[in-house]
This record gives C-alpha cells, sequence and structure tokens, in this order.
C-alpha cells in the first residue's frame, strides 16, 4: 500500500523544476510532462518490472500483467484527478502528442498552494490543510 501511495505521489516531485527554473508552464514544470498519461504507463511499467514476484506469481505472467495494469490506473489517476481541479495552468495530459493543458468540464477541488520556498511550507498554511 505504502508503494501504491508513492506511485500516486509521484507526479508531484515534478514541483523541483521550479528550483531549476522552469516555468510552470513549460512542458516540464509542474503538471507538465511528469502528469501525462505517457509518463503514467512508464512509471507503471517500471513499477512493474521492479516488483520482485514469487516464482508461483510468475508462472503464466499474469501477474506481472495485473500488476502493471493496477500500477498504470493508480498511476494515471493523479493527471485525472488534477483535471478536476479549479487554479492552475491545467494538467499536459496528452504530453508528449501536445503541450495542451486540459481541465475535466467540472472542477469541484480547491487546487492546493504550490510549495514554492521552503518546499512544503505553504500546504501547512490553513488553506493548504
Amino acid at each position: 500500500m505504502v508503494a501504491f501511495s508513492a506511485l500516486s505521489l509521484a507526479p508531484d516531485l515534478d514541483v523541483i523544476a521550479f528550483r531549476f527554473g522552469i516555468p510552470y508552464s513549460a512542458p516540464f514544470g509542474h503538471r507538465g510532462a511528469a502528469h501525462s498519461i505517457c509518463a503514467a504507463l512508464a512509471l507503471a511499467s517500471v513499477a512493474a518490472l521492479a516488483t520482485r514476484l514469487t516464482p508461483e506469481q510468475t508462472a503464466g505472467g499474469q501477474t506481472r500483467a495485473r500488476l502493471w495494469l493496477l500500477c498504470a490506473i493508480v498511476a494515471t489517476t493523479h493527471g485525472l484527478l488534477d483535471t478536476l481541479t479549479d487554479g492552475g495552468l491545467g494538467i499536459a495530459l496528452l504530453w508528449p502528442l501536445s503541450n495542451h493543458r486540459y481541465f475535466a468540464p467540472w472542477t469541484p477541488i480547491p487546487v492546493a498552494p504550490i510549495p514554492v520556498a521552503p518546499i512544503g511550507a505553504r500546504m501547512l498554511t490553513g488553506r493548504g490543510l
């Protein structure tokens, strides 16, 4: 469960881009390439291949394929849920095919404050909580 939680949070590691001077609106800025479906599928592939399975689990190859599918669903939901937020520039779901950023037609989730400096400090404010 901890690994799946980390997998679901991994796209937000792109906030490190701010430290390197990469603007929010850039393809590799926050909610850009790291939040795309392509990146989610790549991350799911790495996670599924890095998982050690017992010989009984690998018989027939079904377990790894199901594990990959579960990882892909978990990783993809981050970007899809972010499209439901009410702020920011949207999510680059179709990167690298398009740099366009998308929002869902309905945006019921208030956007969290971006933690710029020090990292995470604004998340501990009343609005962040």
